[in-house]
């Protein structure tokens, strides 16, 4: 996986043992999402339909669906639901994600562009999720199991 975070956007390039639509799948089916990340999902992946999904217990992303290009591009926006501890959170639908998913050979690259964040803090935030949640993903998508998300069994910010 390569990584860069330049001023406030988060940018990923990803190989996935898969096809762009089983890809695709694992990006608006909210059954197979929330076994790369998330507790729960509610998807209405349409332009104008909700992005909602509860990562981890009082931080929940919401936004909307922009651009369905299946299974090709995917365009939605992020932010956090306010949970009542952090008034400074991302607002719901503030940011800006993107996925392209282009066929390479049997697999699929996938390049991930999380774009409009506030600040350089907030996308080196945004990039330990990412870092944490997209290799979980190619797990997921390329067939096997990438088991309990250990966020949901320790305390965030606990990194041993």
């Amino acid at each position: 996986m390569d990584a860069t975070t330049e001023a406030a956007t988060v940018e990923r390039h990803l190989a996935i043992a898969a096809s762009p639509e089983a890809v695709w799948e694992f990006l608006v089916d909210p059954a197979k999402a929330t076994r790369w990340m998330g507790q729960t999902a509610t998807f209405e992946a349409r332009p104008g339909g909700l992005y909602r999904c509860e990562v981890v217990p009082g931080h929940t992303a919401v936004g909307e669906f922009v651009e369905l290009d299946p299974p090709r591009r995917l365009v939605f926006s992020w932010g956090w639901e306010p949970s009542g501890e952090d008034d400074s959170r991302l607002a719901p639908g503030s940011s800006t994600v993107e996925i392209e998913l282009t066929p390479d050979g049997d697999g699929t690259l996938l390049r991930f562009l999380h774009r409009d964040l506030p600040s350089v803090a907030a996308a080196e935030s945004h990039s330990v999720g990412w870092d944490h949640y997209l290799p979980r993903l190619v797990t997921a998508a390329g067939g096997e199991d990438p088991g309990p998300d250990p966020w949901l069994t320790r305390p965030m910010g606990d990194e041993g």
